[in-house]
């Protein structure tokens, strides 16, 4: 008699990353990038990790677009770490192209908050990268995930809803 092992987490499908068409991302919020020499590597190309940093940074300027401050979070003790990351990378950025960063929260499922991304050509006509965050909040103190979100943290998400469904 064979034992059954636990089922592994799946992930998602990649194809969820592939090749969405351009005009797909209006309404996002936009966050402009240009290809400095320490985002690339020997070869002048853009090191798989700095697209993370523009990410990471557009989703928190888009967050301060609407009033959210990193700093006021932690002052509340609340921490957003990301428990999941997928990126697809379709073509290399190089030294000195600007790029557009674009960024909208997907889906908020109790304290779990995922987030869209796409960076483009700054014309949109060329799609770089695609990718999905999927952050969780955390209570600093306790190191322990929270049972739900801070209410005016609730509330500011609720307007980024708002406007992404518009």
């Amino acid at each position: 008699m064979s034992e059954e092992k636990p089922s592994q987490p799946k992930l998602p499908p990649t194809s969820a990353l592939d090749n969405p068409s351009t005009n797909e991302f209006g309404n996002w919020f936009e966050y402009p990038v240009r290809v400095q020499p320490h985002h690339t590597d020997y070869g002048g190309i853009v090191w798989h990790g700095s697209y993370i940093a523009w990410m990471e940074e557009a989703r928190i300027e888009c967050l301060r677009s609407i009033g959210i401050e990193f700093a006021d979070l932690a002052a509340i003790g609340c921490d957003l770490p990301v428990v999941e990351l997928s990126v697809r990378y379709h073509r290399s950025v190089q030294l000195g192209m600007a790029v557009m960063v674009k960024t909208r929260m997907a889906e908020v499922t109790g304290v779990r908050i995922n987030w869209d991304y796409a960076i483009v050509s700054t014309d949109g006509q060329e799609l770089y990268v695609t990718a999905k965050v999927t952050l969780v909040a955390l209570d600093r103190d306790r190191g322990k995930i929270m049972r739900q979100l801070p209410p005016s943290f609730k509330d500011a998400l609720a307007k980024i809803s708002a406007l992404n469904n518009n």
